[in-house]
């Protein structure tokens, strides 16, 4: 990531746990927050999407860094990994519209028993000041509006919708119920270093990043013309900074979308792959599939007037940052 600093007050007299923090958007978190002498960075993971690899370097902050290998559906697990912490980011869950369309029994366990365990033990945590979560654009099923604006979501196309937008019903009870007022980041498609190629369920800006580089003909599933609102890995991370921190004195659950405001095709991406890297391949068409949305486009203003949330590294930027990275 880049020198940017998203907060403004010391980090180094707080707290943090990270849930999914040896995972893509997590681990990313995890260097920020220890770059910047946070006082101590807790993550819990089961290493089911996360690596060894992505946490082998945060070894070097060793009393300011520890890593509790567990699973989130373990109410145990939670409630000691939520002992003494200041904010909780809960990241960890299992992604994937596909992934939920094969196996809705493990979606279902990982994301919303896991996160109630989270909530559960979050409420009674005598240090917290602010949780934040992943919150997904998948929320917003077939609505027809666009720009997406917080408020109006349609019906869930997925299973993985499904406990996306279960979440953000626990989150809104448990802030009713028992005060504890979390705030959701509705991500759309987070992209950047970290995010694995390999995975059998792997998103598409590192497949069209590996194909690239390989010099292989990219896979599209439908005409291309599929266009969504890509956002950077460290936007996410500015968005999970300014929640935990500028997000204190919000006392009400809330949700925010956290995205550029820019669409771009499949097409546009492997265009401009095409072009950095001097290739003239063109991609293999394949049927469109199930649960996926075609066009998807945020509303950030909500983000920018609670949280103070805005994309400082757009598409083109991101894109051509993680290419880098890859190679």
């Amino acid at each position: 990531m880049r020198n940017t600093i998203f907060h403004k007050e010391s980090l180094e007299n707080f707290k943090f746990l990270i849930t999914g923090g040896a995972g893509f958007i997590g681990s990313n978190l995890v260097q920020y927050l220890l770059k910047h002498n946070a006082g101590l960075v807790r993550i819990v993971d089961n290493l089911s999407n996360g690596s060894r690899a992505n946490i082998a370097p945060f070894q070097l902050y060793k009393n300011r860094f520890e890593f509790i290998e567990g699973d989130i559906s373990d109410l145990a697990t939670c409630k000691e990994a939520v002992k003494d912490i200041d904010f909780i980011s809960h990241q960890a869950a299992l992604g994937s519209v596909p992934r939920s369309i094969k196996d809705p029994i493990a979606t279902n366990k990982a994301n919303i028993d896991g996160f109630l365990n989270m909530l559960f033990a979050a409420k009674d945590a005598k240090c917290l000041k602010k949780m934040v979560y992943a919150a997904s654009s998948s929320t917003y099923g077939d609505s027809k509006v666009m720009p997406k604006v917080e408020g109006t979501e349609g019906r869930p196309l997925s299973p993985y919708a499904v406990t996306k937008l279960v979440n953000e019903l626990y989150a809104e009870v448990f802030s009713n119920v028992y005060n504890l007022h979390s705030i959701g980041l509705r991500y759309f498609n987070i992209y950047g270093p970290k995010q694995d190629p390999n995975n059998p369920y792997a998103a598409v800006v590192p497949l069209f990043i590996d194909a690239a580089l390989k010099k292989e003909r990219p896979k599209i599933f439908g005409n291309g013309t599929t266009a969504r609102d890509f956002t950077y890995v460290e936007n996410a991370v500015q968005a999970n900074i300014k929640g935990m921190l500028n997000g204190r004195t919000l006392e009400q659950h809330e949700v925010v979308n956290i995205a550029c405001g820019k669409q771009t095709s499949l097409l546009q991406i492997w265009e401009q792959l095409r072009q950095m890297e001097n290739i003239n391949l063109t991609p293999v068409f394949l049927e469109e599939r199930a649960g996926d949305i075609k066009l998807s486009l945020a509303s950030i203003k909500k983000a920018e007037e609670l949280i103070g949330y805005y994309p400082e590294v757009h598409f083109k930027e991101g894109l051509k940052y993680t290419l880098d990275h890859a190679k």
